[in-house]
């Protein structure tokens, strides 16, 4: 039984009925996921679901995106601070794309997306065939792209590293007073820039590479000067890494959308009732359907 199966049975959380058994991916992200939780702050997991055909293939339902009343469709799931029900003392956050905006944020390199993708295979606590296909092809998902992405995230953080307004939490403030600057914006500015660091230069991603320095930050140990001396010539060597990375330049969306239908296929049973496929994809989907079945929502 899914956590999330569990939870909802229990009534502690309120997702779309069809969703706790509809769910395909599921994984520890954040602090635990990058080797540096100290206990005590919730665990967030991030994950994906298949909704019913007719959210994903609306025409089905004789709706004609742009014309008339336009049905809101599922996207995604989050319920936060949610109490664990076996007497430990955690809290829980959660967030449940559909699979199409999943593989969407993941085709744009979306950090907190890419991030889900590789997580240690320790962290992910629910996956289906459907999810460990998804996973196994994580890298087809990483283009040149990252750069901007994971630059623009990392310097959002940069930004605000030393504005004490920012924070409402008390610890954060203190960290402000006593450091000159909050240590929890700045240990993810400097993970974003070494995660992508990894993806031009490696093609992968290890989340866990960098935990003792990013552990040192928590800390404390860095200055505010010597955090932006770092991220200046951090961002010198990435700029280079840039040019000389092997990989593609944008993302193959091709290669994704075959990988999509492949999922929604194996899951539906088939979708000849609402897209066309190239005899390439019915080729992986047989290849596939043995192993997942035929879970029609």
């Amino acid at each position: 039984m899914t956590l999330i199966y569990k939870l909802y049975g229990r009534g502690s959380i309120n997702p779309p009925q069809w969703l706790p058994s509809n769910l395909q991916y599921l994984t520890i992200t954040g602090s635990e996921a990058y080797g540096v939780s100290s206990g005590g702050s919730d665990v967030d997991f991030t994950g994906f679901c298949i909704p019913p055909k007719q959210d994903v293939f609306p025409h089905l339902a004789g709706e004609i995106p742009g014309f008339g009343q336009q049905v809101q469709r599922f996207e995604q799931w989050q319920q936060h601070h949610v109490p664990d029900c076996d007497g430990k003392n955690h809290t829980y956050d959660f967030t449940v794309f559909s699979i199409v905006k999943f593989f969407q944020l993941c085709m744009e390199n979306n950090p907190n997306m890419i991030d889900a993708l590789f997580t240690p295979r320790r962290c992910v606590v629910h996956s289906t065939p459907i999810g460990d296909l998804v996973r196994e092809n994580r890298k087809a998902f990483l283009h040149k792209g990252a750069w901007q992405k994971f630059k623009g995230y990392a310097y959002a953080q940069m930004s605000k590293i030393a504005k004490k307004s920012n924070s409402s939490n008390s610890n954060r403030a203190r960290s402000i007073e006593e450091h000159g600057y909050d240590l929890k914006f700045a240990y993810h500015a400097v993970r974003l820039l070494y995660e992508v660091e990894q993806i031009l230069t490696e093609q992968d991603l290890d989340l866990e590479r960098n935990r003792e320095q990013l552990k040192s930050i928590r800390r404390g140990d860095w200055t505010l000067s010597e955090l932006h001396l770092w991220a200046r010539e951090k961002e010198r060597q990435l700029e280079a890494a840039h040019l000389s990375s092997k990989l593609p330049e944008i993302p193959n969306e091709t290669r994704l959308k075959k990988l999509l239908f492949r999922c929604l296929e194996a899951h539906y049973g088939t979708l000849q009732d609402a897209a066309a496929l190239s005899a390439k994809v019915e080729d992986f989907v047989t290849d596939i359907r043995p192993a997942v079945g035929r879970n029609t929502v």
